[in-house]
């Protein structure tokens, strides 16, 4: 019987025929990997719906949670935290007043007292310091305080208050430090007196405070007998702050050190 071939029609050959598998084979793969990844995200999907619908309580709970934080924060700082401190500002004016008065060595002692302890009706450090406790001028009593306390011969006291002063004026830290030295100092207590003076004058370096207690660090040091430190002291003021007004003595300083 023959046999022909339909006209335009070529049979496939072995090698087309194998390619063809091949590629369907690789679709068909990835088709099975994009299933297999849907189908997994699906799985999370659920999961992740399963764990929601099974915690919902403590979500509520969580969000409403930091939603009261936030909204407890906005009214304390409005309503409570800004009128307390106007008011210790207030408060605090009188007190302000007489120790400027006191600084410029008018009834010094009195008016240091004044400052402290109140008058007119008005709160003095001591009070400010303890009834407003947090705020600004709370802290802020606490520098004034320590300061009138050590004018006033209580260096205890003096210690106290000014170790309770933060802040991060740079004058202010270092003069609170200094002061503190000051207080160790007049307590006959060398050496604590020395490590405040080093704080002072290391922390926040500037042309007004530190060449100041590099001064008394390096004259301490020598009271000490400390003569290495001290000519340490007296040479970052020489080399440093040579136009300061510390400067002026401590070429003499430095040759009794040596």
């Amino acid at each position: 019987m023959a046999t022909y071939n339909k006209r335009g029609y070529k049979a496939p050959k072995e090698k087309e025929v194998k390619e063809a598998v091949e590629e369907q084979v690789v679709i068909d793969e990835k088709n099975s990997t994009t299933a297999e990844v849907f189908s997994k995200l699906d799985e999370t999907a659920s999961k992740t719906e399963d764990w929601v619908a099974k915690n919902q309580k403590i979500i509520i709970g969580v969000v409403a949670a930091v939603a009261l934080f936030t909204v407890g924060y906005v009214v304390f700082q409005k309503f409570i935290a800004e009128p307390k401190e106007e008011e210790a500002a207030s408060e605090m004016f009188v007190a302000q007043q007489n120790f400027q008065q006191a600084s410029n060595g008018v009834a010094s002692d009195s008016l240091y007292k004044l400052a402290l302890n109140g008058s007119e009706g008005k709160f003095g450090f001591v009070k400010i310091a303890d009834e407003y406790s947090g705020t600004s001028a709370g802290n802020l009593a606490n520098y004034y305080a320590g300061i009138a306390y050590l004018n006033t011969g209580k260096y205890a006291e003096a210690i106290d208050y000014l170790s309770k002063f933060k802040s991060e004026d740079v004058i202010l830290s270092a003069m609170a430090k200094g002061a503190i030295g000051d207080a160790y100092a007049e307590k006959n207590q060398p050496k604590e007196a020395l490590e405040n003076y080093v704080k002072a004058a290391e922390s926040n370096k500037n042309d007004f405070t530190t060449p100041r207690f590099l001064l008394k660090a390096g004259k301490t040091a020598l009271e000490l007998g400390n003569k290495e430190d001290a000519v340490k002291y007296f040479i970052d003021i020489k080399d440093n702050y040579e136009n300061s007004p510390e400067a002026a003595s401590v070429d003499a300083l430095i040759g009794l050190s040596q």
